[in-house]
């Protein structure tokens, strides 16, 4: 007798729960799998609060208002998916890294996609995933998401330290376990090594456009909201001036991803006009190199997205490596589109996760 995929992810983490968490976890996992309900990150509450910190280090905190408008002070992590969601972890020279992943129902061996998402200061993988509701999309186009975690032990305000120069090379420091976990999971499911890609939010973002400029080789396209470009700072001084919108780019080294006037791999920034903790300066100096595209209609345009209204410009590289660029007028510094279950997200903004999906599957690598 064949069994049903559903039922039998709902007994891997049944054992997992088994383990990790004591058998009365593992009966509830058994029966809501009994009722028909697969399990995986369903109705599964976070220990972590979202209410920011007084220092968000190198981030500062939002204004009191932003925080009580666009963070959830007790988000509940329900994300509505029915696959497979885990916790692993990853070592190498530079330390160790958990990370969540999410692999979606009914997995027949086909070759997917890879996202690795990498989260904003204060937050976790389940905050995350939450908020950009990552995985419902995962489960609806068929694809794996990662979301690796940074300790606080690591940053006190659990940022990836995307300005230490240690942590801005490739094989070297963080980016060294962002990799090697994307490496991981490439060896462990039958992903499609042309469709991995790696998108993050604030310092998430920041890191994100780190591992395309060091790993063109691993990611084919990556995804900024509310980032900062890559080598734009070396300390947290420099930092914190490139997060106002100072010195940068000038002081920036040479990567793998090329020149600021060649770049190698496609990206997707979103940025809000309205960001008081970094400014969108930074989301122009993200796209440095590329112009706009005339040619076909898709030159910069004002659009009304259903939610906030946003500037969009398609944009190319002389060698034809797309970008694309969202200015959502009157955004905070928060994830657009997102869910209010998880923290540091505007609802009422574009869908980003929807957009950058859509971005990600147009752009498989090329080699």
């Amino acid at each position: 007798m064949k069994l049903d995929e559903g039922f039998l992810n709902s007994m891997r983490e049944a054992m997992t729960l088994l383990r990790t968490r004591g058998p009365a976890e593992a009966t509830k996992a058994i029966q809501r799998s009994l009722r028909g309900k697969t399990d995986g990150a369903v109705n599964r509450k976070a220990s972590w609060a979202a209410t920011p910190q007084a220092v968000t280090f190198p981030f500062e905190a939002p204004t009191t208002k932003e925080a009580a408008t666009f963070n959830a002070p007790e988000p509940r992590i329900d994300v509505e998916d029915r696959g497979y969601f885990s916790t692993h972890a990853y070592s190498n020279a530079a330390g160790r890294r958990q990370y969540r992943l999410y692999v979606p129902a009914g997995s027949t061996g086909e070759p997917l996609p890879l996202i690795v998402m990498l989260h904003g200061c204060t937050q976790n993988a389940d905050d995350f995933a939450a908020g950009t509701q990552m995985n419902v999309l995962a489960e609806r186009h068929r694809f794996l998401v990662a979301y690796p975690v940074q300790p606080q032990q690591a940053n006190p305000s659990k940022c990836w330290n995307w300005f230490k120069p240690d942590d801005q090379h490739c094989e070297r420091g963080e980016p060294s376990l962002i990799a090697g976990i994307t490496r991981e999971i490439i060896a462990a499911h039958n992903v499609d090594p042309a469709r991995v890609y790696v998108a993050g939010l604030s310092a998430g973002g920041a890191m994100a456009a780190i591992m395309i400029a060091e790993y063109p080789e691993l990611y084919a396209a990556a995804g900024v909201h509310s980032g900062l470009p890559a080598g734009c700072a070396h300390d947290l001084p420099s930092a914190l001036a490139a997060m106002k919108g100072g010195r940068r780019r000038s002081e920036a080294r040479p990567s793998k991803q090329g020149t600021a006037s060649s770049p190698k791999r496609p990206i997707i920034v979103f940025h809000g006009d309205a960001d008081a903790t970094v400014h969108i300066s930074n989301a122009t100096q993200l796209v440095q190199g590329f112009e706009v595209r005339p040619h076909d209609g898709s030159e910069s345009r004002r659009i009304d997205a259903g939610r906030r209204a946003c500037t969009v410009s398609r944009l190319a590289s002389p060698d034809g490596v797309d970008a694309e660029l969202w200015t959502i007028h009157g955004a905070p510094h928060a994830w657009a589109g997102g869910n209010a279950r998880g923290s540091y997200t505007d609802p009422v903004g574009p869908d980003a996760s929807a957009e950058m999906l859509r971005f990600f599957l147009e752009h498989p690598q090329r080699r």
